[in-house]
């Protein structure tokens, strides 16, 4: 079944979703992303080279890995400074056409 929106527009594109963000967030400030994917270096090194990409560092922000039981996936929590809510959008729309994504928090 498909994602559907109540106000039927794409909500990292929403006036609505960066006043939210300014209302529960500090800006500027820390923000969590957290991907998971394949437990490949190429998809880790995506996944950074996005966040540093948008918000235009060189250095990759702090982070941490979980493999599953398994190991054929991992887990990465990325955890960079972030100085507005349209930089968090901005960072998960670019980390939603990273190769391998299969879940985006």
């Amino acid at each position: 079944m498909p994602l559907r929106f109540l106000n039927h527009r794409d909500p990292l594109n929403s006036a609505d979703s960066q006043e939210l963000l300014n209302a529960t967030h500090v800006f500027p400030g820390k923000y969590m992303f957290k991907a998971i994917g394949p437990n490949h270096d190429d998809f880790i090194d995506a996944v950074l080279r996005a966040v540093r990409l948008v918000l235009k560092h060189d250095f990759d922000p702090p982070y941490s890995l979980n493999a599953s039981v398994g190991g054929r996936h991992v887990s990465i929590t990325v955890e960079p400074c972030v100085d507005t809510a349209r930089d968090v959008l901005d960072v998960y729309a670019r980390l939603r056409t990273v190769d391998g994504l299969l879940l985006l928090l």
